[in-house]
């Protein structure tokens, strides 16, 4: 049963709130002092990169779990999930300018292979962030697809990233081999079903 526009409004309002409340609630921490800078880089990071598995994995879940609710509400999220990934990270990035300030160590550092592979995802992050709307699937279309196939390039950068720049590496392991299954099952079933379809359209 769909929902009335209303009901549409409310929920979007209650998914937001629930995706800005942690950040809201660390930065609040951090800038009264009682949480460390160290500390506020890795719960930021955290948040990122946990919401962009979400994003991603809400499609093969769907597919692995068809008749549970929760994966079809989690795919119809997903744009939301995506924009919250560029909030966080981009307050990941301000709390590492602020701390360094703005010179030669920010640029030597930005040619170092992690925190390159930092930068350029957050570029990619930009655009598909700037496009996760209505407006611009109705006047991109085809190419808002395509356009935001860039979340798995971005995707492989922020787990470089976090793999290079953490002091242990082991979580970023897990979490990216937990994506690559997930991914890896989605693009067996798109090719089952695309092998599917042509054998249906070859029957007469």
């Amino acid at each position: 049963m769909s929902q009335n526009p209303v009901q549409e409004r409310l929920l979007a309002r209650l998914v937001w709130l629930t995706l800005a409340a942690p950040l809201a609630l660390i930065t609040y921490l951090y800038l009264n002092g009682q949480w460390f800078y160290g500390e506020y880089l890795q719960a930021t990071g955290d948040w990122a990169t946990k919401l962009l598995i979400l994003a991603m994995a809400a499609t093969p879940l769907r597919r692995i779990f068809p008749r549970l609710r929760l994966f079809a509400w989690l795919l119809r999220q997903r744009r939301y999930i995506g924009v919250a990934v560029f909030g966080y990270a981009v307050a990941h990035l301000l709390a590492y300018l602020v701390k360094l300030g703005v010179g030669e160590r920010i640029i030597s550092e930005a040619l170092e292979p992690g925190m390159l592979a930092g930068w350029v995802a957050l570029f990619l992050f930009a655009p598909l962030a700037v496009t996760s709307n209505n407006l611009s699937v109705a006047k991109l279309g085809r190419r808002w697809k395509q356009l935001h196939r860039l979340i798995y390039i971005a995707a492989v950068l922020t787990f470089v990233h976090w793999i290079i720049e953490a002091f242990d590496p082991f979580e970023g392991y897990v979490h990216a081999c937990v994506l690559l299954i997930l991914e890896a099952y989605r693009l067996v079933m798109n090719r089952l079903s695309a092998q599917s379809s042509l054998k249906t359209g070859g029957t007469p």
